[in-house]
């Protein structure tokens, strides 16, 4: 296994030759076959540098495509059946990879907008400034387990704080000194990702001491951000001068203290489960007793001494009986389920009870 080591060559000949069945999580920022035909100028008749590099050009689809099911097939070989994969593109190619990544098997969750606010503007003006980038993931397959840290993910949410966080990120494209450049003071690669977009894919989807892969590492953004939080890494690079200086990069990062907020946060312990029969067992509720669904609505229940409630001719669970009353495909039945408290005559939420007990299970 390659742990901690970027490993130089084709990705297309190397993956193949990776343990089966070893990492958790990829992401791939693969060549985009952006098919620039011309150079491009600024107004004052400055150069444009774009992305015109070898590595991103192709006969034409027919190539782009076999390339691209050709890699997704040797990453596929590597992932677990628990693993997750991210691939960043444009609407250049990110179409074409959606599509071959579900011929393959692959199950998508989530496509992310990733909105550059500083990005290069259309100098021509003949269509609208290209300012997003897209980032699709997906996991082995429609039936496997995968990891999301959703409660940790709520921390980067720049315009709802503290709530659930969207499909769409505002992150700047990579600039200052974290730009990587060569001795003329040019970018050293043209599409180095920025450190802030890798932490929060790496944070959403893996855990401190998890396998992360990158099949096209460039200049070490990957490896870099999961050595920072104590993720292990393989890289897979072709191009020298970029190994070299990913090398560099990843050899001056400190992995953050075991107890940084970053790596506390990345899971969060799920809460007891309480099934309702507790409630009665314990002695909060009773059979007999009548529950109301909705703090000031018409329609009611009545417990029954097996934990169920009847409503009409409805028998079944809080969240089933829930439900169909509501004419709804779920129903929460902690949450809209209240009894009215004996010693108060106040219309509770049957959560404050399953609380209750979890604070006393807690205690035991």
């Amino acid at each position: 296994m390659f742990q901690n080591r970027i490993i130089q060559g084709d990705a297309l000949s190397i993956l193949p030759a990776l343990d089966e069945n070893s990492v958790d999580v990829v992401f791939a920022d693969p060549p985009y076959n952006l098919q620039l035909q011309h150079e491009l100028w600024r107004p004052n008749m400055t150069l444009v540098d774009a992305v015109n590099d070898a590595w991103d050009q192709f006969d034409g689809f027919d190539a782009y495509d076999h390339f691209t099911r050709v890699w997704l097939t040797g990453v596929r070989h590597v992932m677990k059946d628990t693993a997750t994969i991210w691939i960043s593109g444009t609407y250049h190619n990110i179409f074409r990879v959606g599509t071959i990544l579900q011929d393959l098997g692959f199950w998508l969750l989530n496509t992310v907008t990733w909105f550059k606010p500083n990005a290069m503007p259309n100098f021509r003006g003949t269509r609208f400034k290209n300012d997003v980038e897209f980032v699709i993931w997906a996991k082995y397959s429609e039936q496997s387990a995968y990891t999301f840290n959703h409660h940790a993910m709520k921390q980067f949410n720049d315009f709802f704080p503290g709530k659930q966080l969207g499909c769409v990120w505002t992150i700047p494209v990579c600039g200052g000194t974290e730009r990587l450049r060569n001795t003329d003071g040019q970018k050293l690669h043209s599409t180095q990702k920025p450190e802030e977009l890798l932490q929060r894919i790496l944070i959403a989807s893996s855990q401190p001491g998890d396998v992360v892969l990158d099949p096209f590492m460039g200049t070490g953004t990957t490896a870099a951000v999961a050595k920072r939080l104590r993720r292990r890494w393989i890289g897979i690079e072709r191009d020298e001068t970029y190994v070299t200086a990913a090398r560099q990069r990843i050899a001056a990062v400190d992995p953050l203290p075991a107890a940084h907020p970053l790596l506390k946060t990345a899971s969060r312990e799920k809460p007891r489960r309480v099934p309702f029969l507790t409630l009665l067992e314990r002695g909060y509720l009773h059979p007999g007793q009548r529950l109301r669904l909705g703090r000031t609505g018409q329609r009611t229940a009545v417990i029954l001494e097996d934990g169920r409630i009847q409503s009409g001719d409805v028998t079944g669970s809080i969240h089933r009986v829930g439900a169909h009353l509501k004419n709804a495909p779920s129903c929460n039945g902690w949450m809209h389920w209240y009894y009215r408290d004996e010693d108060t005559g106040e219309l509770m939420m049957l959560d404050t009870l399953r609380e209750k007990v979890r604070q006393t299970l807690r205690g035991e």
